[in-house]
């Protein structure tokens, strides 16, 4: 009888992890290869990319399932843990980790704190995290009744089944958040492809064009949008465009800036209709950190998204409309109209802990880094 050798393989061990409408693996930096590229092909092996299915691994066929939170404790002043998003293609061996994820970023506290780098307090613990992603920090307050996260509550929000524990994050300075600036161009509406747009950048650089221009009623499902690949044939050239007036470079193999297609509000409280594109899928509901970029340029003058906004204060809650429902965002604003801070609720959930098996060059890339 012939014996083969057991081929070498890598376990990285990891915890899945809900976080607001999206999901993927959290890590601990020290479980990963420091060399960026090293580090990369592992995240791909690890997610079963390239694939539509990602069948090979534990990605879940989406951008919003093929996300990975890199986590590691902080040295910098008035920082607890430092998050990196790597966003991973579904169907593309790339990595990209220029944005920021507020909906992964949920879930940076309670694993930070159930993996012993912050101290829980009783009744609820403020973990402050600083995105990697941005340069920027966002506090996040978790339930920790007793010392132990808890992740049972009555919060829910649109696009998740159920209802969990309440996890307010709050944007400290997200102005700018990968360019110069909340208007990188120095214009609050200028024209692309003979198209109005405002191009914004609080927590998320954004490209923001008003539905009707492209003949969309606004309220269209994703489904819907992303059947129509000759508007996203244009929205991509726009979009290009925009990175590339944005200061970003050449962005057509990188997922910033994101895009929004804009509307009237529809519900009676609603402040105004967003679809956002991922950029070339819609989100079946809506990127936190997309929200915030549309709840501001909603309450800035000038912009294409306050055309559309129902009237209100500067200061206050914004309600964003998405395909799933809505997110709510409370802006605290400066005289001068600077947004101060953004906070908003989002729940988390840890689904499975143990190890992803890594195999062939990925385990050599983990081994070797």
């Amino acid at each position: 009888m012939t014996y083969h050798a057991i081929p070498s393989r890598k376990l990285i061990p990891t915890v899945l992890m809900r976080g607001g409408t999206s999901r993927g693996p959290f890590v601990l930096e020290r479980d990963l290869p420091a060399d960026p590229a090293s580090r990369d092909r592992v995240l791909i092996q690890m997610m079963g990319s390239p694939d539509p299915l990602q069948v090979n691994g534990i990605g879940g066929g989406d951008p919003l399932t093929s996300k990975v939170a890199i986590i590691s404790p902080s040295t910098r002043p008035g920082i607890d843990v430092e998050y990196l998003f790597a966003q991973v293609g579904v169907t593309q061996a790339v990595v990209d980790t220029n944005p920021n994820c507020g909906n992964m970023l949920s879930a940076v506290g309670p694993f930070a704190i159930e993996a012993g780098l912050v101290q829980p307090s009783d009744a609820e613990t403020t973990v402050r995290i600083f995105n990697r992603n941005t340069g920027k920090s966002i506090h996040a307050v978790v339930q920790t009744p007793g010392g132990a996260v808890t992740y049972d509550g009555s919060a829910e929000i649109d696009g998740v089944t159920g209802s969990a524990a309440p996890i307010k994050l709050t944007f400290l300075d997200a102005t700018g958040s990968k360019t110069s600036g909340l208007f990188p161009t120095g214009e609050r509406r200028e024209t692309i492809d003979g198209i109005e747009v405002s191009l914004v950048d609080y927590a998320m650089p954004m490209m923001m064009v008003r539905a009707a221009d492209f003949r969309l009623v606004g309220n269209e499902t994703p489904d819907e949008l992303d059947a129509r690949r000759d508007l996203f044939g244009r929205l991509e050239i726009m979009r290009r465009e925009a990175g590339r007036r944005m200061g970003l470079g050449d962005v057509s193999n990188a997922v910033v800036p994101k895009i929004g297609i804009l509307s009237e509000p529809r519900r009676a409280d609603g402040t105004i209709t967003s679809r956002y594109l991922v950029p070339h899928r819609t989100h079946k509901a809506h990127a936190v950190t997309g929200a915030l970029c549309v709840a501001v340029a909603a309450r800035t003058p000038g912009t294409v998204a306050y055309d559309l906004a129902a009237p209100g204060d500067s200061s206050g809650a914004v309600l964003v409309e998405h395909p799933s429902g809505k997110i709510s965002i409370d802006l605290e604003t400066a005289e001068d109209g600077t947004v101060r801070r953004a906070s908003l609720i989002r729940t988390a959930r840890r689904i499975f802990e143990g190890n992803v098996i890594l195999s062939g060059p990925a385990a050599e890339a983990a081994d070797a880094g």
